[in-house]
């Protein structure tokens, strides 16, 4: 099939990178997810690139980019500048081919991804907030020192390389009859998007942002929606659209959408607890957007990819228990009581006779909104669901102690006053 005004890369040019690429990285597999397609409404198969060396799909383009550099090339080294995954794999990959790196990354990166790309052997430099600001430290490095620079999205190279992702999904489950592809920059969407479609032309190709980061939004409509903001989705949190990727998505991708926080941070604790896959924002906006968007999508067979796994421990700890205080699987709430010998003991006694489990617990006297002779006590518990934790208020307030439900922040709030 001819495709319109996308002849910057073709099917061939990405047949010729799954050929460079196989058996140097890691083919992936594409898994029906009953679970997910339970919590959607769609039928979802997963394509699962946080199994890649370095957790995520950008080794691909990386790797199809390193290779065709000169032996001159090679020598002089390479420079990027990255968000944390385009880092990883460009010095994972460096290092296997014996090519020194330089990877720029914005300060707000998070922690495990700095260091993997150090632990790879590569200088990092840490430059600037956003991935933008980090291009301008890293394009002066590579004039200064005279490296290559290495983009982590608007590469003919590059975007070959990540378009295998889309060969063998369709290749491993040809009844796709959509992708919902994250996007920042655009290498991954329009990479895949121009191999689905030269494969498969009725394939819908759908695009999902970060509706902090709408900037292909922006850029496909006109409109000037705010961009910037901290985002869970750190790896598309991209402020411009690649010069090569734009005219490619503009072409073939069929609908850009966008997800809030909460929708990213549903979706990567459904990849964590439904099937226990390790998702980092920018990999689990696919999945967001069939929870912000059921409709959209519900009957129809979707092929998502989760594009990386390289979230901060500490980050996904707390996703995950602020989904259990949104599910009312752990509510905190506050009792006012006459502050007697044994009163805290028999409020655990009572809270263990109902089933329920503390996890925290704050006893305080020096409220002024509690009596002299008061206490305020403040608890913190975990239930079975929303219904259980409805069933332990009930009976506390029958039991006279009357509990007002707080959460983390009015009960900062409470705690320091006017």
């Amino acid at each position: 099939m001819q495709l319109p005004a996308v002849d910057i890369i073709t099917l061939a040019d990405i047949e010729k990178a799954a050929a460079l690429l196989c058996g140097a990285i890691v083919r992936t597999p594409l898994l029906a997810s009953p679970a997910l397609s339970a919590l959607t409404g769609a039928d979802v198969h997963v394509k699962y690139e946080n199994m890649q060396a370095t957790g995520s799909f950008k080794e691909r383009g990386a790797l199809v980019k390193l290779s065709a550099l000169t032996a001159q090339e090679r020598r002089r080294g390479v420079i990027a500048m990255s968000a944390g995954n385009h880092a990883q794999a460009v010095a994972y990959h460096a290092k296997r081919l014996g090519i020194p790196a330089t990877i720029v990354m914005p300060q707000t990166t998070p922690l495990v991804k700095v260091e993997n790309t150090r632990s790879h052997g590569a200088e990092v430099v840490l430059d600037g907030e956003t991935v933008s600001e980090s291009a301008v430290r890293a394009r002066s490095i590579a004039a200064e020192k005279g490296l290559v620079f290495i983009h982590p999205y608007d590469d003919p190279a590059i975007m070959a390389g990540q378009g295998t992702i889309a060969l063998e999904m369709l290749a491993d489950d040809p009844a796709l009859d959509c992708l919902v592809i994250p996007i920042g920059g655009g290498g991954l969407c329009s990479g895949m998007a121009v191999a689905a479609k030269t494969l498969k032309p009725e394939i819908e190709i759908i695009g999902v942002e970060a509706a902090l980061y709408p900037s292909f939004h922006n850029a496909l409509t006109g409109e000037e929606r705010p961009i910037g903001g901290p985002t869970l989705a750190e790896g598309i949190a991209v402020k411009t659209v690649g010069q090569l990727t734009l005219p490619i998505v503009r072409a073939l991708v069929g609908e850009m959408l966008t997800v809030d926080e909460a929708a990213l941070e549903s979706a990567v604790n459904a990849y964590a607890t439904l099937q226990h896959s390790m998702a980092e924002g920018a990999g689990a906006a696919g999945l967001a957007a069939l929870l912000a968007y059921p409709e959209r999508f519900r009957g129809r067979r979707v092929g998502l990819v989760l594009c990386g796994g390289n979230i901060d421990a500490r980050l996904l700890a707390s996703v995950m228990v602020r989904a259990l205080e949104r599910a009312d699987r752990i509510v905190s709430f506050r009792i006012t009581a006459s502050d007697r010998p044994g009163i805290l003991g028999q409020i655990a006694s009572r809270l263990g006779e109902l089933g329920a489990n503390i996890l925290e617990v704050s006893h305080g006297r020096l409220f002024l909104d509690v009596p002299a002779k008061g206490v305020s006590i403040d608890l913190t518990i975990e239930t079975r669901d929303a219904e259980h934790s409805r069933r332990v208020l009930e009976a506390l307030a029958a039991d006279g102690l009357a509990p007002t439900r707080v959460d983390a922040r009015s009960r900062a709030e409470q705690d320091r006053g006017p």
